[in-house]
């Protein structure tokens, strides 16, 4: 990194991030704010996310290449990894590995107040996730899942039920 990319300071107060919201149909709303990549960190992702009582961020899912680490910082609620859920609180912190379904995870804001964590993640690109839920797959590659979606040269999703054999619609 450059030195006028360096950031002035390598600190910065949780309090003091600028949340922006996405929302997903009923189910899935966050608002949340990027920390590690502004401090100038390319290989460790890290961002604070809060989630409405009733909520999830994201779908339950699996990520094949990056592990994941949650900070919870404030709320009483729930985390599904794999077939079973464990509730969490404020000052646990949960450990998601790389996997398939055994590892797949979903934080969800079960309790009455908001759901409020620190997401750190390897940046492993690319990164292959599966949904056990919906039965999709999605594909990253130039940009690990939380970085810049515009330096993506791949992002695609499907269900597993549309895949082909490797070798359909190739010259014989």
């Amino acid at each position: 990194m450059t030195e006028d990319r360096m950031p002035r300071s390598p600190i910065v107060s949780l309090d003091d991030l600028d949340l922006s919201p996405q929302t997903q149909g009923t189910r899935f709303h966050a608002a949340m704010a990027a920390i590690a990549a502004p401090l100038g960190a390319a290989h460790l992702g890290a961002r604070l996310v809060e989630v409405p009582p009733g909520k999830a961020a994201w779908p339950f899912h699996a990520h094949h290449a990056n592990d994941e680490l949650f900070v919870i910082l404030s709320g009483n609620d729930e985390l599904r990894f794999g077939p079973d859920r464990y509730p969490v609180a404020a000052g646990m912190v949960a450990v998601c590995p790389a996997g398939g379904a055994e590892t797949a995870h979903q934080l969800i804001a079960t309790g009455p107040d908001p759901l409020r964590y620190v997401a750190v993640s390897t940046m492993r690109e690319p990164d292959v996730m599966t949904y056990p839920d919906s039965g999709k797959l999605t594909v990253f590659a130039s940009a690990a899942p939380g970085c810049d979606k515009a330096k993506r040269r791949v992002a695609a999703s499907f269900r597993t039920t549309d895949a082909v054999d490797y070798w359909e619609g190739e010259e014989t």
